[in-house]
């Protein structure tokens, strides 16, 4: 059975880590700074087999280059630049690593930065999805448009409800905060706060998170729900006339908010 470690990095980054018990080997996503990763897989055992890259913000992808080696392909978006990259990957391809038998398919989901892309393993219900989707939260928008960014989440949300997605920050309780501002009488999100705030408490992280949950208590996949277009127009003191219009809405207020 294939195991994800999450690794730590910087203040909030998260690096997720592939083993592969059978071939004592490891896929590493976004590997922002080398030296936790290295850490594990030395501490395991494991022998690096493949780099994924699901964009170019130097805290994913800072510590490629001291972790490629000849023999350890990278993979990542065909539209950006990525460090010592083998392999350019576009929507709807589909790959495999030599050895592990499992097919990876490309999803791409711009808004955050153009050509973000992320990571779908089916056979494990796993999303890597970098910056794009949070657990309760999205990305800035630093380089794509608010129509391109929630194209890209709804995307995503309508992938099987448990799906485990493992994104790039630690963030969840900040995006539970503005969440909570949002809809104050949701009982889901309320629910949520207490448990992963418990996870926080012990040391855990609160990732990965489920679609199934990011359906029911984040905002910025539930745009067509009149308690969240309210609370956007009430914000931005104006009707917002389309779901990509409300997506704007809560971006920008999320942008300024402060828990």
């Amino acid at each position: 059975m294939l195991c994800v470690h999450p690794v730590r990095a910087f203040s909030d980054n998260y690096i997720w880590v592939l083993e592969n018990p059978g071939t004592h080997e490891a896929v590493v996503v976004d590997p922002g700074d080398p030296d936790p990763v290295r850490s594990l897989l030395g501490a395991r055992g494991l022998a690096l087999s493949a780099i994924l890259a699901t964009h170019h913000h130097p805290d994913h992808v800072g510590g490629i280059s001291a972790l490629a080696a000849p023999e350890v392909p990278v993979f990542g978006p065909a539209k950006e630049r990525i460090p010592n990259k083998t392999r350019d990957l576009s929507d709807g391809m589909r790959f495999d690593i030599p050895g592990w038998g499992l097919e990876i398919t490309v999803l791409e989901i711009p808004g955050h930065t153009l050509g973000h892309l992320a990571f779908h393993i089916a056979e494990i219900n796993a999303l890597f999805c970098g910056d794009t989707l949070f657990a309760a939260g999205c990305g800035r928008l630093f380089e794509g448009t608010a129509e391109q960014m929630h194209h890209s989440l709804q995307r995503l949300a309508a992938l099987p409800a448990d799906t485990q997605v493992y994104c790039g920050h630690e963030y969840t309780m900040t995006n539970l905060a503005f969440a909570l501002t949002v809809e104050p009488d949701n009982g889901d999100v309320i629910h949520r706060r207490e448990a992963e705030a418990s996870k926080l408490s012990r040391g855990q992280p609160t990732l990965p998170s489920r679609i199934e949950i990011e359906r029911r208590t984040n905002p910025f996949l539930r745009t067509t729900l009149p308690s969240v277009r309210l609370a956007a127009e009430h914000h931005a003191g104006r009707a917002l006339p389309d779901d990509v219009a409300v997506f704007a809405a809560l971006r920008h207020w999320k942008d300024h908010f402060r828990a």
